[in-house]
C-alpha cells in the first residue's frame, strides 16, 4: 500500500488541476494498492489535519478544469517557524499529520515559498516532491513552470485588445502585466503582443528613454504606443534605494501602482492621453492552454515514476525538453531572473523594442 499526500499552495494557476491529475494516473496505472489524501488549502490542510480521502474519480474530467479542486493559500516561509496565535508549532503539526496517515510521500505544488518550505520538510526528515508552479517562472533549475504559457496567452490577448482601441484612438496605452520580482511574463507576452516598450524589474528603466521612444513614435507618423509594465519595474533612481527605502516610498505614494505613475509622468512630459489597463488575476484564470496540459502530464507522470523509484526529496523540472529530478537541496530559495544581457533582450531591441536603458 502506497500513502500519498498532496497540496497546492501559494497563487493558484490554469495547471494545477492537470498536474495533479498526471501524479495520480501515472500511480494508478502501476501501483495496485493506493491511498491519495488531498490537504485543503496548501500548507493550512497539513498543519491543522485538514484533508480527505480522494478516489480516482475526483481526478476525472479536470484536465482542462482551472484552478485547484483543493484549494489554496499563502503560508509565508517565513512565518512556518514562528508559532500560530495559539502557540501551535506549525512544523512540528505538519511532521504530526504526515505521520499519522503513514504517508510514503508528500506531493507538493507551488512555488517559490512553497518549495522553500517543501525543501524545509525534507530537511525534517518527510519524503517529498515538488512541482514547479508559478505564471511568473522564475523558479531556478527548471526551464519552464506551469501556468506560465497559459499565462502569456491570457496577458498577449489583453495586449492585443489594446492594440485596436490605441490605434484607433492616438494613445498612448501602459499594460499591466503581473511580475513582482521577475519579467518572464511580461518579457513574453510584451514581445507576443507587439509592444513598443517593455519595462521589467531587473532593467531599471530611464523615463526620459521611455519618453523619447514615445516621441519617435510620434515623429515616425505612429500616433499610438503601447508598453507592457511589469508590476515590479522600477526606475533607475528607485533601483539605487534601499528595499526598505523603497517599500517606504511606495507606501506613501499616491499611485496604487508603478503603472499609474509612468502614465501621469508621461502625460505631463508629451501631453499625451494615456491610459492603463490592469488584467490583474485574469492571468492565473481559466483553462491551461494546451502547452500547459502537456507539460503538466508530464512532469505529473515524471514524479509518479520517482514516488515508483522511492527517490525522493526532488524537483521535478523541465530542462531541454525532458524531465529530469532536480535536487531540492540545489534550487530551494533561489530565483531566476531575466538576464537584460540575453539573446532575447538583444533580439528583441534589435526589432525596435525599447527597454527604458
Amino acid at each position: 500500500m502506497k500513502r500519498i499526500g498532496m497540496l497546492t499552495s501559494g497563487g493558484d494557476c490554469q495547471a494545477l488541476n492537470a498536474a495533479m491529475r498526471g501524479v495520480v494516473k501515472g500511480l494508478h496505472n502501476n501501483i495496485e494498492e493506493l491511498e491519495i489524501y488531498g490537504f485543503e488549502d496548501g500548507y493550512k490542510g497539513l498543519i491543522y489535519g485538514k484533508y480527505r480521502l480522494l478516489t480516482s474519480a475526483d481526478f476525472s474530467g479536470i484536465l482542462t478544469r482551472g484552478g485547484t479542486i483543493l484549494g489554496s493559500s499563502r503560508q509565508p516561509f517565513k512565518l512556518m517557524r514562528v508559532p500560530d496565535e495559539n502557540g501551535l508549532d506549525k512544523v512540528e503539526a505538519m511532521k504530526s499529520t504526515y505521520k499519522k496517515l503513514k504517508l510514503d510521500c508528500l506531493v507538493i505544488l507551488g512555488g517559490n515559498g512553497t518549495q522553500k518550505t517543501a525543501n524545509l520538510l525534507r530537511e525534517e526528515g518527510l519524503n517529498v516532491i515538488h512541482l514547479p508552479k508559478t505564471i511568473d517562472n522564475d523558479i531556478y533549475g527548471t526551464d519552464v513552470t506551469f501556468g506560465f504559457q497559459s499565462a502569456i496567452n491570457i496577458a498577449t490577448e489583453a495586449i492585443d485588445c489594446i492594440h485596436t482601441t490605441a490605434a484607433s484612438h492616438n494613445r498612448v496605452f501602459i499594460v499591466e502585466v503581473m511580475g513582482h520580482k521577475v519579467g518572464w511574463l511580461t518579457l513574453y507576452a510584451g514581445v507576443a503582443g507587439g509592444a513598443d516598450i517593455i519595462l521589467l524589474p531587473e532593467i531599471p528603466y530611464d523615463l526620459d528613454k521611455v519618453i523619447a521612444a514615445i516621441a519617435k513614435r510620434n515623429h515616425d507618423g505612429k500616433g499610438f504606443t503601447i508598453l507592457a509594465v511589469a508590476e515590479g519595474a522600477i526606475s533607475k533612481e528607485d533601483s539605487q534605494l534601499s528595499k526598505k527605502e523603497y517599500k517606504q516610498k511606495r507606501a506613501k505614494s499616491k499611485y496604487p501602482s508603478v503603472s499609474y505613475e509612468i502614465a501621469d509622468r508621461i502625460s505631463e512630459k508629451l501631453g499625451s492621453e494615456v491610459r492603463v489597463a490592469v488584467p490583474g488575476h485574469t492571468q492565473r484564470g481559466g483553462s491551461p492552454c494546451p502547452y500547459d496540459r502537456v507539460l503538466c502530464t508530464r512532469l505529473g507522470s515524471a514524479a509518479a515514476k520517482a514516488i515508483i523509484d522511492e527517490d525522493y526529496g526532488y524537483m521535478i523540472a523541465m530542462i531541454n525538453g525532458n524531465t529530469k529530478r532536480v535536487p531540492l537541496v540545489d534550487v530551494a530559495g533561489k530565483l531566476k531572473m531575466v538576464d537584460p544581457k540575453s539573446q532575447m533582450i538583444k533580439e528583441a531591441k534589435r526589432t525596435g523594442i525599447c527597454f527604458g536603458d
